[in-house]
């Protein structure tokens, strides 16, 4: 038994509504045990959560990250935001998940929006990590200052196949800014060329905002994919489009804890996630 030990233990303190025991002890509640699907961003594919996944199902939560169109090794690069959305969809509904709780990161925050729309009875909460969540009729470069646009702009017209592949040096300081050059150096070994064209297209997302599922945001303080302040970010620029929702926030960049500290971002999430 995991006990909390109150050290205002006395008959001037029965504000406390937690159960106790005779020594003035508070019984911390048992763990809820949820259902989580994890969905990646861009530059990434589902191998990105195996640290996560890992410690969330040693706690004893059920885990599924669904791989989605146009991401992974030798996939076909020339897909659509909602062929992205269609692939997560089916996985839901080929696996009969329900009572889930659907986690977005980074572009996954645009993907879980039009999820969502297609089977919002079968979700439980949404979590967005450092996520995008979109306006109607907006694409994800309308939340990313121009300058970067124009940069992804050059990068997809020098490829063969529409994609954009990050140059180290932009990965480094955007993506995983608090990790060692060498930690560094790993992460973009599995670095992808991303589909540039799901990242341009404006979507239809007025049904998105009429579901009442309940909705969690979780910002690392240390991200530094976006500006912050000069309306852009991920908190509060883009969390508070989900009208009531619940707060996380903790250290970290946008990458990197997934494998330096994957039990503490696996306990963020929880704490966005549970009940």
């Amino acid at each position: 038994m995991s006990y909390y030990y109150n050290p205002y233990y006395g008959p001037g303190h029965v504000w406390w509504s937690y159960p106790q025991d005779g020594r003035g002890n508070y019984l911390i509640p048992a763990r809820q045990q949820l259902t989580f699907v994890l969905v990646h961003g861009s530059w990434a594919d589902a191998h990105f959560w195996n640290g996560v996944a890992a410690v969330l199902r040693s706690q004893g939560h059920i885990v599924y990250t669904p791989e989605y169109a146009g991401h992974g090794i030798n996939s076909n690069k020339n897909v659509t935001h909602a062929m992205i959305t269609k692939s997560v969809v089916d996985y839901i509904k080929q696996m009969q998940l329900q009572d889930f709780i659907l986690v977005g990161h980074s572009f996954g925050g645009s993907v879980i929006q039009k999820v969502a729309e297609q089977v919002p009875e079968r979700i439980k909460r949404l979590v967005f990590w450092d996520a995008f969540v979109l306006k109607d009729g907006e694409a994800v470069v309308d939340e990313i200052p121009p300058q970067t646009v124009q940069g992804f702009e050059q990068l997809r017209a020098m490829s063969a196949d529409d994609t954009i592949m990050l140059p180290f040096d932009i990965f480094r300081a955007l993506f995983v800014n608090t990790a060692t050059t060498e930690d560094a150096k790993l992460f973009y070994t599995s670095v992808l060329p991303e589909p540039a064209k799901p990242l341009f297209e404006k979507l239809d997302l007025k049904k998105f905002y009429t579901l009442q599922i309940p909705k969690s945001y979780v910002y690392f303080y240390q991200d530094n994919v976006l500006p912050q302040g000069e309306g852009y970010g991920w908190n509060p620029h883009m969390s508070n489009r989900l009208g009531l929702f619940r707060l996380i926030v903790g250290d970290g960049d946008h990458f990197t804890y997934t494998r330096t500290r994957p039990a503490y971002l696996a306990q963020k999430i929880f704490e966005a996630s549970r009940d």
